[in-house]
């Protein structure tokens, strides 16, 4: 078995050195996209990806996976609430028109 290379813990432990600091500090990626045909823009896609851990986005005021009824349950119950008291106030509309014919 000559010639293969014996891997060690310690580059296992760079590995999640590397991705501790990265989830810790946050990485942006950012780029764009833009296609144009005689100096008319046809399509402009801009990308931006922001890789750090959660505790790190809050801190940067990052937290629309709370509002996102998808994502958060107490997002949903909001989302259902909000709907709740809606439909509350057409019913009670609708009532008062009812009454008053």
């Amino acid at each position: 078995m000559a010639g293969q290379k014996m891997v060690h813990a310690i580059e296992a432990t760079n590995l999640a050195d590397i991705l501790e600091r990265v989830l810790d500090k946050g990485i942006v990626i950012a780029g764009d996209i833009k296609i144009q045909l005689a100096d008319i823009d046809l399509l402009n896609i801009k990308i931006r990806l922001l890789v750090a851990s959660v505790d790190k986005a809050m801190e940067m005021g990052i937290n629309w996976w709370q509002q996102d009824s998808y994502l958060s349950s107490k997002a949903k119950e909001t989302e259902i609430e909000k709907e709740n008291i809606a439909l509350k106030r057409r019913l009670e509309r609708l009532e008062q028109k009812s009454k008053t014919k």
